[in-house]
């Protein structure tokens, strides 16, 4: 049986992250891993904490395992060796990383930690050259805080071995660059 490959999408804050995971998901069969931030800053409320970072980092990790775990025992049980062996997972540990260095300058180990510790196959950095959205949880619209946010996420990904791919355009360039480089891990 071949491995689950694990596709992370990443970047700053309405960048289309969650909309190309939920289309390569559609794409190639599959399912996704959704941003565990969203659904706990819409619970618990927008305003939050540096502690509250590190519930979310856990979350997020629990969200993701539970994911592959599930999808490994469909795996086993209809013997599947078909599309269907990728994960898309929006947002990971980087993000972590750089939401809290960025608000509050420093990190919690945890995420270093898990950093560290967790392999994916591919990474797919999201330009921010797409409108910027409001909704009740985002915090940057200007472009400059959003261009820094950028250049952190591609200076990480320069430095790290897993390979990326930068993806920018309409939505219909984004998906169909995003497919050719998921097709590209084959």
């Amino acid at each position: 049986m071949n491995e689950i490959k694990k596709i992370v999408v990443i970047g700053p804050e309405s960048t289309g992250k969650s909309t190309l995971c939920e289309q390569l998901a559609v794409h190639f069969k599959t399912q996704w891993c959704p941003e565990f931030a969203r659904e706990y800053l819409l619970k618990n409320g927008a305003g939050y904490s540096f502690e509250n970072l590190l519930t979310i980092a856990k979350g997020q990790i629990e969200l993701e395992e539970k994911l592959l775990v599930e999808k490994k025992q469909r795996s086993i049980i209809n013997h599947q060796l078909s599309i269907d062996n990728y994960v898309f997972i929006d947002t990971d540990m980087y993000v972590m990383k750089v939401w809290c260095e960025f608000v509050f300058n420093k990190c919690h180990q945890y995420i270093l930690d898990k950093i560290a510790e967790r392999k994916y196959d591919l990474y797919l950095l999201c330009n921010i050259d797409l409108p910027w959205i409001a909704d009740e949880l985002r915090e940057y619209p200007d472009e400059e805080p959003r261009k820094e946010l950028y250049n952190i996420y591609k200076d990480i990904l320069i430095n790290q071995n897993i390979p990326w791919v930068e993806i920018s355009g309409s939505y219909e360039e984004r998906l169909q660059k995003a497919i050719a480089a998921v097709n590209n891990l084959s």
